[in-house]
């Protein structure tokens, strides 16, 4: 139905709403799980464990619920146990492998896949249909691994509706939209009052952003089906992907309408379990709900034996609530030395990144946002969070930490900050470039305190030539119109800074020429060119212009570019004296 990578819902489709209140046996807990009443699904399998430990297909569905709460390891434990003690059971071998697609593993995950269903007899299909789940629910799903198995289930029991619909979640995922309709409809043709198919005919628009559709649908069915949990998390998720595209004013308001269905899902199901208290805490962070993390993440710092997963919680409401940047850095290290690699996130790498960068650490930093962007999701953007705590920074005067995150952005030509991230990454090199080549007050400019003073500052500079050249010759035309004149403007003074004019001008190369003279014809194009930036940086580049022209003995040119100067701003110091020296 959904594989959003922070919902971690294992929806064993198919379920119609039921009471579960006292039920003991496999029957009924399948059926609890299938409401996602989890915790109550999990009381009533440790039960059946304890009281039938032979029985292997038991411990197969427990370890369901800890793979819901991902707790994979646990799961891994308990598939083995059943293993041991009911070998001719095979749904536990399957179980082993769907921990394997969980830890990223495929091969070692077919390889337990063929064994289990080599040579099965037509009532084990089963087999094939939890392996075909498997896939569609793994942290890097295989849709089309899914269609397989779940194809050759459903040629050994047409009359199971687990297998369509789980075939429409496969087909959905493949934006297979036909197929999967079908698939749906072909389980409700074999039991019209189930839920499941349902709820995935109406979240199938959800791929395409037909949110208001969805919605529409979703409310129904609750409306309906006041009582069946899984839809108000649907809900949840859809109002929240809906508030991604919603005008700026209207965010808030459709965003907590996600938060209040998701409250409203664990209300209807009876969770109050930490398992159940971890898992809204995902959604918090997949749907940006940080204030109420925050509390819930506090809650769950105090409670025994919760899972490492808490410090990614604590870390991120460090960085993002607290600006506590060093103690986000010490939760998140925490979290990586304890939890399994294959259930980090992006998010995970994005916010560790972020906050090593900070903390100076610009390399061990870098590394982790690129695999942040490489583990985002359809659902995130995290590429713009890495540009927006960039900006966030430069604005608040942390230019050094700011040049150093936006280089992510600025070295992916398919970022959407790809322009933004190279205008802002060169004049920020450019100011520190700038600094440096500048001698302090009362030092003499002797040629080994330049020459050390251009060796500090080289390595700046020539970073901010060719970011701002990225930006100057922009592809996209709003960002060329955006940052073509300021960007020629940094990028000559860098070029000019570079040419050591400031200290040696007789042996100027004209580094800058090419970038002055491309700046005044961009601005001689522009409607507005009599802007108050624009007229400054047109004197400017005719000034420089016009000494490198009189450095160069061409009298006539230097006069006409000084005189070009004084026409803009006649009040100018250095165009006045070299007008007259001429």
């Amino acid at each position: 139905m959904t594989n959003s990578k922070l919902f971690l819902s294992l929806l064993v489709a198919g379920a119609v709403a039921t009471g579960t209140a006292g039920a003991q046996s496999l029957k009924d807990a399948k059926e609890a799980i299938q409401a996602e009443q989890y915790d109550e699904a999990k009381s009533m399998l440790q039960n059946l464990v304890e009281k039938r430990a032979k029985k292997g297909e038991n411990y197969f569905y427990l370890g369901q619920i800890h793979l819901v709460n991902d707790k994979v390891d646990s799961a891994q434990i308990v598939f083995q146990e059943g293993l041991t003690n009911d070998p001719k059971e095979k749904l536990n071998t399957v179980g082993l492998g769907v921990v394997d697609l969980q830890k990223g593993d495929a091969a070692a995950a077919e390889q337990k896949f063929a064994e289990a269903t080599d040579g099965i007899r037509k009532r084990d299909y089963e087999l094939l249909y939890y392996a075909g789940r498997g896939y569609i629910d793994a942290p890097t799903p295989d849709y089309q691994k899914a269609v397989e198995y779940l194809t050759r289930a459903k040629e050994m029991n047409a009359k199971d509706p687990l297998i369509p619909t789980a075939l429409g979640d496969a087909y959905a995922g493949l934006r297979e939209s036909s197929p999967a309709f079908v698939a749906y409809r072909d389980a409700l043709a074999i039991d019209e009052n189930l839920l499941a198919p349902k709820i995935g005919q109406a979240i199938i628009s959800r791929r395409a952003q037909a949110y208001d559709v969805v919605l529409e649908q979703l409310t129904a069915l609750a409306e309906e089906n006041p009582e069946y949990g899984p839809i108000y998390r649907e809900l949840a998720e859809t109002y929240y992907l809906s508030s991604l595209k919603a005008p700026e004013d209207q965010y808030r308001e459709i965003n907590q309408k996600a938060l209040e269905n998701y409250q409203k899902y664990l209300s209807i199901t009876g969770d109050q379990s930490i398992d159940a208290k971890v898992r809204y805490a995902d959604f918090l962070v997949y749907s940006g709900n940080y204030e109420e993390l925050k509390k819930v993440a506090s809650e769950l710092a105090n409670e025994e034996g919760v899972d490492a997963k808490v410090h990614r919680y604590l870390g991120y409401i460090a960085f993002l609530q607290d600006k506590d940047y060093a103690k986000s850095l010490e939760h998140m290290n925490t979290l990586f030395s304890e939890v399994d690699t294959a259930r980090l996130i992006g998010r995970d790498y994005l916010y560790l990144g972020l906050a090593n960068v900070i903390a100076g650490d610009a390399t061990k930093g870098t590394e982790q946002l690129k695999v942040a962007v490489q583990k985002e999701t359809e659902e995130e953007d995290l590429d713009e969070e890495i540009a927006e705590t960039a900006f966030s920074k430069f604005q608040e005067g942390e230019t050094e930490v700011a040049a150093k995150i936006f280089a992510i952005p600025a070295t992916n030509p398919e970022s959407g900050y790809y322009y933004d991230a190279n205008y802002y990454k060169g004049q920020i090199e450019y100011g520190i470039g700038s600094r440096l080549v500048t001698l302090p007050e009362g030092v003499e400019p002797t040629p080994d305190v330049i020459a050390e003073k251009m060796a500090e500052a080289k390595p700046h500079l020539e970073v901010a030539v060719e970011a701002l050249n990225v930006a100057a010759n922009a592809q996209d035309s709003a960002k060329a119109k955006q940052y073509q004149i300021p960007a020629l403007y940094f990028k000559g003074l860098s070029e000019l800074a570079l040419d050591n004019v400031m200290y040696d001008p007789e042996n100027s190369t004209g580094l800058f020429v090419d970038s002055f003279t491309k700046l005044l014809t961009a601005i001689n194009a522009s409607p507005n060119k009599g802007d108050e930036a624009n007229v400054t940086y047109a004197a400017d580049a005719h000034n420089y212009l016009g000494y490198y022209a009189y450095l160069q003995g061409n009298n006539e040119e230097a006069k006409q570019h000084f005189t070009e100067t004084l026409s803009l701003k006649p009040d100018d110091p250095f165009a006045q004296q070299m007008a007259e020296a001429l």
